[in-house]
């Protein structure tokens, strides 16, 4: 009889917690295994761990390591739970398959035991990392949008408060003369360590109200306000 091998992830502690998605994932599992007539070994989970890198998470290469070393099949919910990057994807296929061992992707009725398989699988985790690209497109376009319009996007930058709306960024005077300075003795070719004593020498508060300052905190002011 064939063997499988199952992995299931979740993307965050509240997931894992919850458990609706880890019990979906290795339900679809077992259930195919049994309509297939194949064994299932093991199952191996990384729960509340990010997909973004597959060689952060440990059950991911115990599971790929388990399946390549019997030459079976290596079963997940979808590929968004195996990987996030068509790299990641692609080095994981080739190394099952050179292992003698298969991948199925339920969710997107992959399986590389034929060679049309093969291609979808390829074709998928092109368009999903082309997915991804879009949605990243289109929350910078947007951030740079809100910056635009002097939003805040992140945290209170040096030289910014917040105003009452808890959105939109004001000057601060005092802040903004520092810029200023901090600027200048940039332009002038200061390195990051001189304009930190230099500040410290005029007692110039930080964005935390301290006048220790230091040359990677001068490296993040003049990076977030660069013109």
């Amino acid at each position: 009889m064939k063997t499988a091998v199952g992995y299931i992830r979740v993307s965050t502690e509240g997931q894992a917690c919850e458990g609706v998605s880890l019990d979906t994932q290795r339900a679809k599992i077992v259930a195919w295994c049994l309509v297939n007539d194949i064994k299932l070994t093991d199952c191996y989970v990384d729960a509340g761990i990010s997909g973004k890198r597959s060689d952060n998470r440990p059950e991911l290469q115990l599971a790929i390591d388990a399946v390549t070393r019997g030459g079976g099949v290596l079963v997940v919910y979808s590929l968004s739970r195996l990987a996030r990057s068509t790299k990641d994807t692609i080095v994981i296929g080739e190394r099952l398959d050179k292992a003698g061992a298969d991948l199925v992707s339920l969710s997107e009725k992959i399986d590389t035991t034929s060679a049309a398989g093969k291609m979808v699988f390829r074709m998928l985790a092109v368009m999903a990392e082309f997915e991804r690209d879009l949605v990243s497109e289109r929350t910078t376009a947007a951030l740079a949008h809100k910056r635009s319009q002097g939003k805040r996007t992140g945290g209170i930058p040096f030289g910014w408060d917040l105003a009452e709306d808890g959105e939109t960024l004001v000057t601060n005077i005092n802040d903004q003369h520092s810029l200023e300075l901090i600027r200048a003795l940039h332009g002038k070719g200061f390195s990051l360590r001189d304009i930190a004593a230099e500040l410290q020498r005029q007692c110039v508060l930080t964005k935390a109200g301290m006048t220790t300052w230091s040359p990677k905190v001068v490296r993040g002011v003049i990076l977030r306000n660069a013109a």
